[in-house]
C-alpha cells in the first residue's frame, strides 16, 4: 500500500502552524517575541529576565514571571506597566495626559525627571543590542531566544565586574 506523505504528516503541519500562529503579530506582520529585564539601577547589573510573545502586554508579562520585588525597592516604570503600582507601592510610573486634562506645568516636570532616571536603562538595553541577534530579527528557534538572550545579559554583568 502506497500512502501519500502529505497525509502522514498532516497533523502534524496544523500544529506547526498553531504554534506560528501564538507569535504571529498581525500589526507588525511578522513574528515577534517579548524579552523583559530588572536591572539595578546603581550598578547596570541585569538582575531578572522575562520572555514572552510579542502580543503580550508589559504587565502582563510582568505578572506572569513572578518576579519578587522588595517593598523597599523603588521601581522605575514606562506606562506599559501601569496598573503595578497596586502590587507595588514603590512603583514610580510618568503621568498619563488625556485629550480633555492636558500634563501641568509640575506633571511634566516629573514626567522629565523620571525619564532623566529610566535612561540608564534604556543605556543599559543598547548595550545589550549591540549584539546584532537581539538588534536585529532573530531567525533563531523561538525556544532558545531566552537562553541566548541570557547568555547575552550574562556577558554584560561580566563586563561590568571587569571594570570594576
Amino acid at each position: 500500500m502506497i500512502v501519500c506523505s502529505r497525509q502522514c504528516h498532516g497533523n502534524a503541519g496544523r500544529e506547526a502552524q498553531k504554534k506560528q500562529r501564538r507569535c504571529y503579530s498581525g500589526k507588525k506582520k511578522r513574528h515577534t517575541l517579548k524579552a523583559q529585564l530588572l536591572m539595578n539601577w546603581e550598578t547596570r547589573e541585569v538582575i531578572a529576565t522575562a520572555f514572552g510573545r510579542g502580543q503580550t502586554h508589559d504587565f502582563s508579562l510582568f505578572k506572569q514571571s513572578a518576579t519578587y520585588v522588595h517593598p523597599d525597592t523603588i521601581v522605575l516604570a514606562d506606562l506599559g506597566y501601569l496598573g503595578s503600582n497596586k502590587l507595588h507601592a514603590q512603583t514610580c510610573l510618568p503621568v498619563k495626559a488625556t485629550k480633555h486634562h492636558p500634563l501641568t506645568h509640575d506633571e511634566k516636570q516629573a514626567n522629565r525627571t523620571l525619564a532623566r532616571l529610566r535612561l540608564r536603562v534604556e543605556q543599559v538595553i543598547g548595550k545589550l543590542k549591540v549584539f546584532r541577534i537581539l538588534s536585529e530579527r532573530y531567525r533563531g528557534r523561538r525556544k532558545r531566544f531566552g537562553l541566548r538572550y541570557n547568555l547575552i545579559t550574562g556577558i554584560h554583568n561580566f563586563e561590568l565586574g571587569l571594570n570594576t
